[in-house]
């Protein structure tokens, strides 16, 4: 509809919404994501279905960054022993790390760039998610009447049995909660780090987020839900795919 003022002579109006640096991305996803919902009549399973189809695309560059995860876990005993070695002398230890790296055909920035690559996808769909009218007052199921709005069910107040409403760093959704399960339970699928300090951050990752992503819209909880579970079942897919790839990304860590 904005658009459509352009040819009024109102130049750039439809940046009267913040899209952001990603206006190139986020526009074709929300065309896509407003197409679903004509679709099928429920912006609840629009969002999931989106979550599909981005994990689908996503899934060869997904595969790569778990193998490279892998067969960093396999060297990372060496690299080990030449910390220890050379712990005094860095630039020989760079030296033997690129040696170990040649040897092993590892390369350590692998797993970092389909990060990147999927950063501005994520960041893409968390701008459309907030910006989009068409969720607003929009249910979804059961308990879920207006998806642009935060769960209005908390365990807080014993799902409004209790009669009192909870101030919002309290007020923890079911959906958030879900968020938070679901990221400790994709975690704990993923090999434990190496640093005692990293063990004890991601192990309160998922609850921050869950706190994090509380007040926040339940379209946005329910996407990153729906994401959750997707890549549970992807890791089981590689794990069940690539025998002993389990045994290699935990050995280490025992």
């Amino acid at each position: 509809m904005l658009d459509a003022y352009e040819h009024a002579g109102i130049s750039q109006f439809d940046r009267a919404i913040d899209w952001g640096w990603f206006v190139w991305f986020e526009k074709p996803i929300f065309y896509l994501l407003d197409w679903l919902f004509h679709l099928v009549g429920n912006f609840g399973v629009a969002i999931i279905l989106l979550t599909c189809i981005v994990r689908a695309v996503l899934f060869p560059v997904a595969q790569h960054q778990f193998k490279s995860m892998a067969s960093m876990r396999k060297v990372q005993p060496k690299m080990k022993a030449l910390q220890e070695k050379h712990k005094g002398d860095k630039a020989t230890l760079q030296q033997e790390m690129m040696k170990l790296y040649q040897t092993e055909k590892v390369n350590p920035l692998a797993g970092c760039l389909p990060v990147f690559i999927q950063m501005p996808i994520f960041i893409a769909l968390y701008k459309v998610l907030m910006l989009s009218i068409e969720m607003r007052h929009q249910p979804f199921a059961l308990w879920i009447k207006d998806l642009s709005a935060p769960d209005p069910f908390t365990p807080v107040n014993l799902f409004g049995y209790l009669a009192f409403t909870p101030p919002p760093m309290l007020h923890v959704g079911v959906l958030a909660i879900l968020l938070g399960v679901t990221m400790w339970l994709q975690m704990k699928l993923n090999p434990a780090a190496a640093d005692p300090t990293q063990q004890q951050i991601m192990m309160f990752m998922p609850w921050m987020m869950m706190l994090f992503f509380a007040p926040l819209a339940a379209g946005l909880q329910l996407y990153y839900v729906a994401n959750n579970l997707l890549s549970l079942a992807q890791q089981q897919f590689l794990y069940a795919r690539t025998p002993g790839l389990k045994e290699t990304m935990a050995a280490p860590a025992k």
